[in-house]
């Protein structure tokens, strides 16, 4: 049974609804683990709430979780308001004496369901009003009466009323949506009053990265015991959903509880926890069981597969649970294959023996500080269908249509169905969430200011593009150049590229990815170069290494620092490769950007030589960032400059140190920059 209490001192007053210990944060990651207090127990996080929506696990018995010591389970309001109904559960004192669990409640309010039955409901500014599925009566769901009845469930833990929406529905629907949910939870807000009962606040805005923020703006200058995300695992990729996740998490008050909303896989609780959420539910542990699927030490485990009729193995060797311990895999597929109930009930309890574990493995590395170890060895199993018997379903492809993907590379469909390249080992995708070509022109062409570059000057305007990737970031300035038109000075666009694939792919779909629908990157990708036919602009492609090859390119004035991230191209992100770049400016002012705003990566650059700043807010970024060398210092093109308060938080971050390999005086280097002495920058040094 979950423990009763903590000797930890927790945060807030001591009359908090919900008191919280943060136990550990990864020195590595976004994760943490927290200790948070109900009146039914202690709640370690990060955590996984088995779903019992209608005060019930499906076809699990309840003393499962109790054995498998789950602190905390999750009801859903709706679904408990039509039956058993607000009479039956306050006759019997709330949903813990009816379903006879000792341990903690979380309850829904019932915004799911306006989402996923929004055929058969009516919106308005008061509520939601829906039809039960028992007999058709309309029921009014409003912030109000959510919170009353979940009042009379007597869950320790309620959820405002909040309306959900696809994540992929426009920005005017989002918005509307986020700001009727912020209405919504001022409401509910006030309707909890006095009650003992803990109440978590909902951040809406679809995969929108400024909707985002302007939703958790307002949610979290509510009060709330808690905070959540919402509108995610309904219609986005996994990378839109990590992405959203990694932003939004760190909106979020550091010293109260996040709740990542109706996710998922144990992938996706490993990625989400890595991004620093903390709370979790998903139905997938008991609704996998019915299907006869399974998550395993070896991968995902399908007992529908004949590859199993004859295996004597337990499901999972390395699992202690009592189906592990007494079954084999041919037995199991038995039972899968002849539809018997009970198969369905044993490899439930399976699954939740392994969420459980995982979690429970995960805090620990945490507390520790090994998290990052755990997640390399963890990562590449919970990705993966089962090890030793993969499975290689048949490819359907519609005729004449091309492959999705090439090399190490698949074409996926992001934000408002514009085409994203993704790296298929990582799971990383160039601009997953945000419009990729959008996001080319803030960063790369309106922040350095292009337009007002190509004038005024007899020598080239030289560009380094530091990983072509799809040619997003160089179309958008040669679509933006050619607009412009009327200008003498000769611009040179230099593009670095191991690996053409990316580009080949996004050719291959031009209405997904627009920007290819210009002669250009086809003649790049036949040539190695292009010349504007309207503009004085080229294009050229320096094919391999980029740290072998930019020795061979022209001094830059400006450089797109665009690879992939340090998981991919590590090499690029080093103290090496930030002092080869800072060698070869040498003598010419440049200026370096980047959708990166990572303190190791702020603090390799300032130990290289260059000077660093802030950047646009881009995508999912609150903030990129700028680098200038010694010669644009001096010539006053450095702005926003990272400043003493940047060192005193860099002093106190757990990321301080370098990508990779670093002198043994690297902190001594950053304190010692002079864009931190006044004195030192003011001479020019």
């Amino acid at each position: 049974m979950p423990s009763k209490g903590t000797s930890r001192e927790p945060f807030g007053s001591p009359s908090s609804r919900l008191p919280c210990v943060v136990v550990g944060v990864d020195p590595w990651s976004g994760a943490r683990a927290l200790d948070l207090i109900t009146r039914h127990g202690l709640i370690e996080t990060p955590v996984f709430m088995p779903v019992a929506t209608s005060a019930a696990l499906r076809g699990v018995e309840l003393t499962v979780a109790e054995a498998l010591e789950y602190p905390v389970l999750l009801a859903n309001t709706y679904h408990l308001l039509i039956r058993p109904g607000v009479e039956v559960l306050r006759q019997s004192g709330g949903i813990h004496p009816f379903m006879r669990w000792n341990g903690s409640v979380l309850t829904d309010s019932g915004g799911f369901q306006i989402f996923s039955l929004k055929r058969q409901l009516e919106i308005s500014e008061e509520g939601a009003t829906f039809r039960s599925y028992t007999d058709g009566h309309r029921i009014k769901l409003t912030p109000e009466v959510s919170i009353e009845v979940q009042g009379i469930i007597g869950s320790d833990i309620m959820m405002v009323l909040d309306q959900c929406i696809p994540s992929t529905s426009s920005e005017a629907e989002a918005r509307a949506a986020l700001e009727l949910t912020t209405r919504w939870a001022k409401r509910s807000l006030q309707a909890r009053g006095d009650s003992w009962q803990a109440l978590f606040g909902i951040v809406q805005g679809a995969c929108y990265p400024h909707l985002r923020r302007e939703s958790a703006e307002q949610i979290c200058a509510i009060d709330f015991d808690g905070y959540a995300l919402g509108g995610l695992a309904v219609g986005e990729t996994k990378s839109e959903r990590e992405d959203v996740t990694e932003y939004s998490a760190k909106l979020l008050p550091a010293h109260k509880p996040r709740y990542l909303m109706g996710v998922g896989t144990p992938i996706d609780l490993l990625e989400a926890v890595r991004r620093g959420m903390d709370m979790f539910d998903c139905i997938l542990p008991t609704a996998f069981g019915v299907q006869g699927v399974c998550f395993t030490s070896r991968g995902k485990v399908d007992l529908r597969r004949g590859v199993y009729r004859l295996s004597q193995e337990p499901l999972d060797p390395e699992c202690a649970c009592s189906t592990c311990a007494r079954f084999t895999r041919a037995y199991l597929r038995h039972l899968v294959s002849v539809r018997e109930p009970v198969s369905a009930q044993l490899l439930s309890v399976h699954n939740l023996h392994f969420y459980r574990m995982l979690m429970r493995r995960m805090r620990e590395a945490i507390i520790a500080g090994g998290f990052r170890s755990l997640y390399e060895s963890e990562a590449p199993v919970l990705n993966a269908d089962d090890l030793e018997n993969p499975s290689k379903p048949p490819v359907v492809r519609r005729r004449n249509e091309r492959p999705r993907t090439l090399g190490m590379f698949e074409v996926a469909v992001g934000v408002n169905g514009s085409g994203a390249v993704r790296h298929i080992a990582s799971g990383e995708s160039m601009h997953a969430v945000s419009d990729p070509f959008a996001e080319a022109q803030t960063l790369y062409v309106d922040q350095p200011g292009l337009v007002d570059q190509v004038h005024g000057s007899a020598e080239p305007l030289v560009i380094w593009d530091v990983g072509l990737g799809a040619a997003t970031n160089a179309m958008a300035c040669v679509l933006r150049l050619e607009a412009l038109g009327g200008f003498e000075r000769q611009v040179r666009i230099i593009s670095f590229e191991r690996d053409l694939d990316p580009l080949r792919l996004a050719t291959s779909y031009p209405y997904l990815f627009e920007h290819v629908k210009h002669r250009a990157p086809h003649a790049l990708l036949r040539l190695g170069e292009w010349s504007s036919s309207s503009v004085p602009l080229t294009w050229e492609l320096y094919r391999g290494e980029f740290l072998d090859r930019l020795s061979d390119a022209p001094i830059p004035d400006i450089i797109w620092y665009d690879p992939f991230s340090y998981k991919v191209d590590s090499p690029l992100w080093s103290l090496d490769a930030f002092n080869a770049v800072l060698a070869r400016t040498s003598g010419k002012p440049t200026r370096l950007y980047t959708y990166s705003a990572s303190t190791a990566v702020r603090a390799t650059m300032l130990v290289a030589g260059w000077f660093v700043g802030r950047g646009v807010e881009t995508g999912m970024k609150s903030e990129t960032t700028t680098a200038f060398n010694p010669a644009a210092v001096k010539q006053g093109l450095a702005s926003n400059l990272l400043d003493s308060t940047w060192l005193g938080r860099w002093g106190r971050s757990d990321a301080k140190q370098p990508l990779g390999d670093a002198p043994e005086n690297f902190a001594d280097l950053v304190r010692g920059h002079p864009q931190f002495d006044p004195d030192l920058f003011l001479k020019g040094n």
